[in-house]
């Protein structure tokens, strides 16, 4: 990819136009150029080439947990972490103009959003197709014309690609929640002055007794709350686990520092992914 002099306006997602992380880039960023691209690789790489300011990518749902490689690719990126937000994700079936409820018999979609819609499928008892993105199938099934098939997609993929919504909000969980980070080529941390703040990061644990307990010892003699810890298997090495973890507080408050310090000394790798505002979304679910 080569530079781009205009990409200070754009961000880029993975999906096609209308996917729910669209609906999330224009809801947190609305004056700005949205890029769909085909991977969450590819999301990175626009980032990382200067062909986009920002990239918008899905990192956990409240349903469905996390989302699959993207711990994987976060350390590798060169990317950091310069802001959050929970989106609250809505499906609905759609379908062309001259289709109704009762012509459906096929509904199509990412596998996850059929996933999340269970009991109105089986109620239906449609039958169903895992397509690659929820906005691909909407534009698949205006594109197919076809009255019996219908799609599982976001309100903005109908208007994009000329659907009728026939159901709407037919996911099972009404709090079916998907948290995005907001991605950079440098860090964006907020002022020391800023109250709430979560700072994100990587790290790899040396492979001696005690080095995980010990290693976040630090945290808790400092005062500083983990809200995420998550481990997961590396270069498909069993003796051998990297984490992420969230935490409250500034990476530049001293706190903050002493325990980073203590992690580091029982760590082989650590990588701070960034410090950035709260989602207001946290404090107004306490469970998260």
């Amino acid at each position: 990819m080569t530079s781009n002099k205009n990409s200070n306006n754009k961000i880029a997602f993975q999906g096609q136009l209308g996917a729910n992380s669209h609906v999330a880039c224009k809801i947190y960023f609305p004056e700005m150029e949205y890029i769909p691209c085909n991977s969450f690789e590819d999301a990175f790489n626009t980032v990382k080439y200067n062909d986009a300011k920002y990239a918008m990518i899905p990192i956990e749902n409240s349903v469905m947990g996390r989302v699959a490689d993207i711990h994987n690719l976060l350390p590798e990126s060169g990317l950091f972490i310069i802001g959050e937000y929970f989106h609250r994700v809505e499906h609905h079936l759609m379908t062309i103009k001259d289709s109704s409820l009762k012509d459906i018999k096929t509904v199509m979609s990412q596998l996850p959003a059929l996933s999340q819609c269970k009991k109105f499928i089986k109620k239906n008892n449609f039958n169903k197709i895992s397509a690659a993105d929820t906005a691909g199938s909407a534009k698949e099934v205006f594109s197919l014309g076809d009255r019996s098939i219908g799609a599982i997609a976001s309100s903005l993929a109908s208007e994009i690609y000329n659907l009728k919504i026939i159901a709407s909000n037919i996911e099972d969980a009404d709090h079916n929640t998907t948290r995005f980070i907001v991605m950079a080529n440098k860090p964006e941390a907020p002022e020391l002055t800023e109250k709430k703040v979560i700072t994100s990061i990587i790290f790899r644990i040396r492979n001696v007794p005690a080095a995980l307990y010990k290693g976040l010892g630090g945290f808790a003699t400092n005062g500083v709350n983990i809200t995420k810890l998550e481990s997961y298997l590396i270069d498909g090495n069993f003796t051998a686990a990297q984490f992420y973890a969230d935490f409250e507080g500034h990476q530049e408050l001293r706190h903050v520092k002493l325990a980073l310090e203590e992690l580091s000394f029982y760590s082989k790798e650590l990588k701070i992914l960034g410090s950035y505002k709260s989602d207001p979304y946290r404090s107004e679910n306490n469970k998260l």
